[in-house]
Parts: C-alpha cells; structure tokens; sequence
C-alpha cells in the first residue's frame, strides 16, 4: 500500500469514526423527555417574568435546561448554568479593566465587590433550593437590588469600559427573573 493510498484510508477512517461518534453525542428529539419543555413552560408563565419570549428562547436555547427532569433541576441549571456563569464573565471583564485602566480602578473595584456579592447570594441560593426554596428565592431576589447598585454606581460614566460594563449587567438585570421565577416554581 503507498503512502497515499494509507493516508486516504486513514481520512476515511477519521470520517467514518466520527459520523458514528455523533450518531451516540447528538441525542435526536424523540430522546427528549415526553415532556421536556413543560416545566420551562411552566417557568416562563410565573409572574416574575415579564419577558415571556426571552425567557422561552433562553431555556429552550440552552441544552442543559431541555433534559430537566423536575422544577428544581431546572432551577438548579438556571442558577449554575446560567446566572452564575454570566456574573463570573462580568467578573473577569472588571478584574481586566481595573488593571488596564488605572484611572478606573477604585470604581471598578466597588463594581468587583457588588458582584462578588451576588455570586455569593447565587452560590447561596443554589444550596438551598431542595429544602429551602424561599431562602433560595430571598438570595436571587436580593441579587435584583445589587444590579441596581451597578448601575447607579456606574450613572452616566461614559467611557468604553463602563458602557459595556452597563451591556453587561443589563444582561444579568434580564437574566435574573428566570432565576427568581424558578425558585418561585419550588415554593419559594
């Protein structure tokens, strides 16, 4: 066999192997639950949330949130997988920005300690949604008054760092009701 001839069998192997491996990772919808998308139905009903669609579009975007068998893995996906994370990359973006810009750095460090803060509370929440989901729905609640703080923290600073700063947690102002929602669907 020459050396051609083992490099296009060793492609068609490559292409073969992962046609059957995708065939086992990317679950088709029948592997769905019967009723997958029922407690995020049910979720993006409740009245914390005022942005129906984007709650919808969020949830059934987001894979984690399809395969939830029960409200409070839902509620677990929607504080881990969705609120936490975003705080963590607003997070990172203040760190950078502190240490880029000198002249922004007491500022940004006030920005760095409120959202410590909220991933505390939805560190908090997180651990108290099987049994206590009232004090989960509290700790997610009390993350709606630290945003209001960012942004009037941040009044009407003009420069590129505080307006993506404001993009940023405008995101997470939108965010959060899903997570308040869905502690408020366990009893909270």
């Amino acid at each position: 066999m020459s050396l051609r001839e083992m490099a296009y069998s060793s492609d068609c192997l490559f292409v073969v192997s992962v046609v059957l491996l995708l065939q086992f990772l990317v679950a088709p919808a029948s592997a769905l639950p019967l009723n997958s998308t029922q407690y995020i139905d049910k979720l993006c009903q409740m009245s914390a949330i005022d942005d129906k669609i984007f709650c919808l579009q969020t949830l059934t975007g987001y894979p984690g949130a399809l395969y939830a068998g029960d409200s409070v893995t839902l509620a677990e996906i929607v504080i881990s997988g969705l609120l936490i994370p975003q705080v963590e990359k607003t997070m990172r973006f203040v760190l950078v920005t502190e240490k880029k810009e000198p002249s922004l750095k007491t500022q940004f460090q006030k920005y760095h300690e409120t959202y410590r803060t909220i991933v505390y509370s939805l560190e908090n929440a997180f651990g108290e949604l099987r049994l206590f989901p009232r004090t989960a729905t509290y700790e997610v609640m009390t993350c709606t008054d630290q945003i209001t703080q960012v942004m009037n923290l941040i009044g009407k600073n003009q420069e590129m760092a505080s307006k993506t700063l404001i993009d940023m947690t405008m995101q997470m102002k939108k965010l959060l009701p899903l997570g308040v929602a869905a502690t408020q669907a366990l009893g909270g």
